[in-house]
Formats: C-alpha cells, sequence, structure tokens
C-alpha cells in the first residue's frame, strides 16, 4: 500500500521551497480557496493511483497467481510469487526519483505519458505471459511506467501554482491526489478480489487498461504542452541529463537491495553465502558511488551530516516493513489456512488500508499542537500491540473477530505516516526539501521489499496459523525497536506544526 498522505504534505512544502523566488509571505502561504483547475488535477488523479492499485490488488491475487504458474507443491512457489511484489517495488523505489529528474528536463507531460504508456504495455502484456519470470517482468515494467505520474504531476501542479498563483500551495489540490490514492489502497484488496474471484487473476491487469487510456487522453486534450526542445538544445539536454540521473547509482542501488533481498529469501531453504557477500561489496561500491556523483540517487553527503533524518529514514523503512509484512501475509494466510476465497479475503482487508485514512486526520491534530512524538509513540506502540495479537490468530477464529482485529491492525499506518512525515520536515534543510523527500519515498519502497522477504521467510507454503506466529515475533521484535526509538530519539520533540493542514 502506498502511503499516500506523505504525499501531499512533502510535495506542498516542495512548492514552496521551488516557488521560484516568491516572497516569503505569499510563496509560504496556504490559500484555501485557491483551486486547482478539475482540467489538470483529474488526469493526475487517475495517473497517480496506478501505483497504490496495483500494489494493493496483487495482495490478495497472489495464491491464484501462484497455482496457475507454479506445480503443486513446488518447494520455492512462495518466495518466486513473491517477487511479484519485490520486482515492482524494487522499480518503483529507483523510478520515483529517476522519473523525477526526466520530468524536469524533458518536461512532465512528455514524461506523465511516456509513464502511461509504459503502463499501458505492462498491463496488456502481463495477462498473456507464459512464465511466471515474465509475469514478474511486466510488473517491474508497471513500476517504472507508474514512477512518472506522481513527480510528473507535482511539477505540473508548481507549474500551473507558479503561473497563476504566485506559487501558493493549492492544498485543496494536493489533498484530492491524496485522497485519491487512500481510497485506491483502501479498495485494492475488494475490488482484486472481486476481479479474481470472478474473472481471474488477468482482471488485476486488465483493470488497468481504461483507467490509463482515460488519464491519458484527458492529459493529451487538457494539460499545457511542454516547451520544445529542438536541435543543439535538445542534445545538450539529453547529455545533461544522462550525466544527472546517475544511473550507475541506479544499477548499484538495484543490485544491492535485490542481492539482500535473494539472501533473505534463501534462508528458510538453504543461505545463499555468495549472495550475502554480494551484499557486502556492494554497499560500500554504492555508498562511494554516491559520496562522488554530483547529483546522486542517495545523498551520501547529506545523510552523514543529519542524524535526525537519517533516522527518520531507518524509522521509515522499519515502519513499512512491519506494516506491508501485515498487508501481504494476511491474505494468503485467509485464502490457505481459513480456506477464504479471494473476493472474501479482500473484504476482510479492507480495514487495514481504510482505517488509515480516518486515523490520519486524527494525526494531523496531534501533531500540530504536540509534535511527532505522541504520534509515532501511538503508532509503534498500536504496531506492538498489532503484532501480539496476530501472533494470537488461528484459523479457527470467527470471520467476525477477524475482522475486528484487522481494524487493530490499520490503526498505527495514520499515526506513522503523519509522525515520519512531520520528522522529515523538521530535520531537512529548507532548500533541500525536494532531495529529502524523494530518498522518504524510496526508504518506503525498501521497507515494503524488506517485508516481502520476511513473508517468504517466515509463511511457509502453504499459509499456517504457525508460520503466522513466527512472522508475528519477528515483526513484533521490529515494533519494539520502533517504539524504543520513538520514546528516546531528542529530534522528535521540535517536529510541531511542521505539516500543512489539508483542506
Amino acid at each position: 500500500m502506498k502511503t499516500t498522505h506523505d504525499r501531499s504534505g512533502h510535495t506542498a512544502r516542495a512548492a514552496r521551497a521551488t516557488a521560484g523566488g516568491a516572497p516569503e509571505g505569499g510563496g509560504d502561504r496556504h490559500d484555501a480557496g485557491l483551486r486547482l483547475p478539475a482540467k489538470l488535477v483529474g488526469p493526475i488523479v487517475l495517473g497517480t493511483l496506478l501505483n497504490a492499485l496495483n500494489s494493493s490488488m496483487i495482495a490478495v491475487a497472489l495464491v491464484s497467481i501462484q497455482q496457475a504458474f507454479a506445480p503443486p507443491g513446488a518447494a520455492h512457489a512462495r518466495i518466486d510469487t513473491l517477487w511479484l511484489v519485490s520486482g515492482l517495488y524494487l522499480a518503483t523505489a529507483a523510478g520515483q526519483p529517476t522519473m523525477g529528474r526526466l520530468a524536469d528536463r524533458f518536461g512532465a507531460k512528455r514524461i506523465f505519458c511516456i509513464g502511461l504508456a509504459i503502463v499501458l504495455v505492462a498491463s496488456s502484456l502481463a495477462p498473456f505471459a507464459p512464465t511466471l519470470g515474465w509475469l514478474v517482468a511486466s510488473r517491474v515494467a508497471l513500476g517504472i511506467g507508474t514512477s512518472a505520474a506522481y513527480p510528473a504531476g507535482m511539477a505540473m501542479i508548481r507549474a500551473w501554482s507558479q503561473q497563476h498563483a504566485n506559487g501558493a500551495t493549492p492544498t485543496g489540490g494536493l489533498g484530492a491526489i491524496s485522497i485519491a490514492a487512500q481510497v485506491a489502497v483502501a479498495f485494492g484488496p475488494p475490488l482484486g478480489g472481486a476481479l479474481v474471484q470472478f474473472a481471474g487473476w488477468r482482471a488485476i491487469f486488465w483493470i488497468n487498461v481504461p483507467i490509463v487510456l482515460a488519464a491519458f487522453v484527458f492529459a493529451w486534450l487538457w494539460i499545457p504542452a511542454d516547451p520544445a526542445y529542438r536541435g543543439a538544445q535538445a542534445r545538450t539536454t539529453r547529455r545533461a541529463t544522462l550525466t544527472e540521473l546517475d544511473l550507475p547509482g541506479v544499477a548499484l542501488f538495484v543490485l544491492t537491495l535485490a542481492s539482500l533481498l535473494l539472501f533473505l529469501q534463501s534462508v528458510s531453504r538453504e543461505p545463499d553465502w555468495l549472495l550475502l557477500a554480494a551484499t557486502l561489496v556492494l554497499v560500500p561500491l554504492l555508498i562511494g558511488r554516491e559520496r562522488r556523483a554530483a547529483a546522486p540517487l542517495i545523498d551520501i553527503r547529506m545523510l552523514a551530516d543529519n542524524r535526525p533524518l537519517l533516522g527518520t529514514y531507518l524509522r521509515c523503512v522499519g515502519t513499512y516493513a512491519v506494516f506491508y509484512a501485515i498487508f501481504y501475509a494476511l491474505p494468503m494466510w485467509l485464502q490457505e489456512a481459513r480456506g477464504l476465497s479471494a473476493a472474501d479475503a479482500g473484504l476482510v482487508m479492507l480495514p487495514v488500508a481504510g482505517i488509515g485514512t480516518v486515523t490520519t486526520m486524527l494525526a494531523t491534530r496531534i501533531v500540530h499542537r504536540h509534535g511527532a512524538r505522541p504520534v509515532l509513540v501511538i503508532g509503534s506502540a498500536l504496531l506492538c500491540i498489532g503484532s501480539v495479537v496476530m501472533s494470537q490468530m488461528t484459523s479457527s477464529l470467527p470471520i467476525a473477530a477477524i475482522v475486528v482485529l484487522s481494524v487493530v491492525f490499520g490503526i498505527p499506518n495514520g499515526f506513522n505516516n503523519l509522525g515520519n512525515q512531520a520528522t522529515l520536515y523538521q530535520s531537512t534543510p529548507h532548500g533541500r526539501i525536494g532531495t529529502a523527500s524523494g530518498l522518504y519515498r524510496t526508504a518506503q519502497y525498501v521497507g515494503g521489499s524488506l517485508s516481502f522477504a520476511l513473508v517468504g521467510l517466515a509463511l511457509g507454503h502453504p499459509a499456517s496459523d504457525r508460520g503466522l506466529r513466527a512472522l508475528a515475533v519477528v515483526l513484533a521484535v521490529i515494533s519494539v525497536l520502533l517504539l524504543l526509538n520513538a520514546v528516546s530519539s531528542r529530534h522528535l520533540d521540535a517536529a510541531v506544526s511542521s505539516v500543512p493542514q489539508q483542506k
């Protein structure tokens, strides 16, 4: 599930930080009456919800896909299938900042439409994938394509604001994008479950096609054209962009994270120590490359000089590792151990994502009055409670009880999102908020990727009560560490009034 509230918050701050020299009082204000044109917001909303929708629908389709591609009793079936999730998140973790730089260089509308075209091709080919490997490749392409919509959309909104509103932040439009993504995450599992139940797993890819076509047509007709680049200017732009993309850094980042995930997934069978050795070699290479890069994917120098910001990223990785592990493990357990259909499992999962929308509003008030610490303490404590609750769940529990417990799993999401976002704002120098925000989203996807390794390692195939308990113990340990961090970190008290109110 994509986190969503952080999108509207950090982009609001980024818009203020890049308001083209607007006066402090103008560039930093929030105009309650300012409204983005519906013709601009509509295509952006459609484009940005694709990532959240494809991240959440797959949760209830993994079992059916596994059964379609893996022979009964295949030892590696669970781990191989989880790469459908890990692949998308690896691509998105590297793709978001890369697509953002491309949008800045070549025009936001161009990159937005190119991303939609990639999603259309990937969604059209995925249902015909002959093997699981080809399906994973399609999901990677989906991750790359859906990475374009958010940074390109924010660039188009910022351009409109600078041209028509003196750089004021149109929080209403940003809120619409945030809410749309939250809704996509909340309704992704029940929608995916219904599609799998009545039309098969291929339908979760087909559903992208009408959304992409609508977004593409509306963007083409309604969004203003980008500046034209021709001749020598175009060649100069391409050369500068290749330098700024930090492609070696992107490659090293993906290889490092992939080798770590492969090692973790091998532990349940026979640990592949070569993969661990490769990870240990790649980490210093990645750090060294990013320290030398003029425009690094991961700004090591900024992190080394800012421990509160580094702590925020590490806390973000841990938080999303726990949340996504719950979000993806429960549907598997509900189908394989509890015997629910994909559609019913999706409905049971609805409160896990949906309740985050409600708790986000409550967390916003607490952050503005008391700072980030109480919000993160509450969120981390509830993750601990949720992990303990999950360790006691058995397949004999009534469905009504499981639905009630799923509410417990969903409550921490809004609190942790807002708390980490507030510390991000407080810890980042004003002129670096754009870079820091991009890295924050990368940290989320890294946490999501690690969660799938934990699920594959602990849950077992088929999913069982014992596997769920083992996973819950691991998640409880991570949650306790997060709680201790929230209680003891001194910089959290400063993160007060850092998050703009949603209009």
